[in-house]
């Protein structure tokens, strides 16, 4: 966390449904400057949705958001679609309707993520770790002071992958902005994040990685899992913790829900 304390966006008690499914319960989170708070939880568990609302692309139906005013994010999505029959080499996918952009920018985006030599190369010929790279050149190109990426380890190797969040870590200590990262590649980046939050509708645990891995919920999900596995497991509790680690029961509604 940030020795300034300076919030850059702030989520308090959100709340959403579909209908009669929870897809978020009272959760609470803050960004700050040089730091990486992760969200981790199964598939389903509201993760992505969490960034959708913190970007104002998703509207709660309770709680509040915050974002600093203007507030500058880089964002790099979890699913990326092209068509492969567009020619768009990496150059111009990096600047592509960013105002005032010009080469030196693209070139020096580029260079940050180690990807100059791609830049004359066709975007349909990158690997997935490449693709993920160039993603983050693109998201970097503004300047943000907030970087929200959701699974950027998708498509990359495991060799890529400590690489890569190794990466993001070394971006945030030199530019100083804050990241909010959705991440299944639990054992590789607990050493790049400063801050966890177990997500599954509601907060499960949340601090500093190395207490997170002894709490008991993220034991349960993760305990057995080889370093680099991929998280696959179902999550079933009566209570909810609150952002110390207090255990809240959860209200009787919500109880009959999960066990219903």
């Amino acid at each position: 966390m940030s020795t300034t304390q300076t919030v850059l966006a702030k989520l308090s008690h959100i709340g959403l449904n579909f209908g009669q499914r929870v897809i978020l319960h009272d959760v609470s989170l803050e960004v700050y400057p040089e730091s990486v708070l992760t969200l981790i939880g199964p598939n389903g568990a509201g993760k992505s949705t969490v960034l959708k609302i913190l970007l104002g692309l998703q509207a709660p139906e309770r709680g509040t958001v915050w974002r600093m005013p203007g507030l500058r994010v880089g964002y790099v999505p979890q699913k990326f679609h092209l068509d492969r029959l567009l020619p768009l080499t990496v150059a111009r996918f990096i600047g592509l309707n960013l105002p005032r952009h010009n080469a030196a920018a693209v070139r020096e985006s580029a260079v940050e993520v180690g990807v100059e030599d791609l830049l004359p190369q066709a975007v349909q010929s990158l690997s997935g770790g490449e693709l993920q790279r160039v993603l983050l050149a693109r998201a970097l190109l503004n300047k943000p002071q907030l970087l929200v990426l959701d699974e950027p380890g998708q498509g990359v190797d495991v060799t890529g992958l400590s690489d890569l969040y190794q990466l993001i870590n070394r971006l945030k200590l030199v530019h100083g902005y804050g990241v909010l990262m959705v991440s299944h590649d639990l054992h590789l980046v607990m050493a790049a994040t400063d801050q966890v939050l177990c997500l599954n509708q509601h907060i499960c645990c949340s601090g500093q990685p190395e207490a997170v891995s002894r709490h008991p919920e993220y034991l349960r999900l993760f305990g057995d899992l080889r370093p680099a596995g991929l998280a696959v497991y179902t999550h079933h509790h009566d209570h909810q913790h609150d952002m110390h680690g207090c255990i809240v029961p959860l209200p009787a509604a919500q109880q009959e829900h999960k066990h219903g």
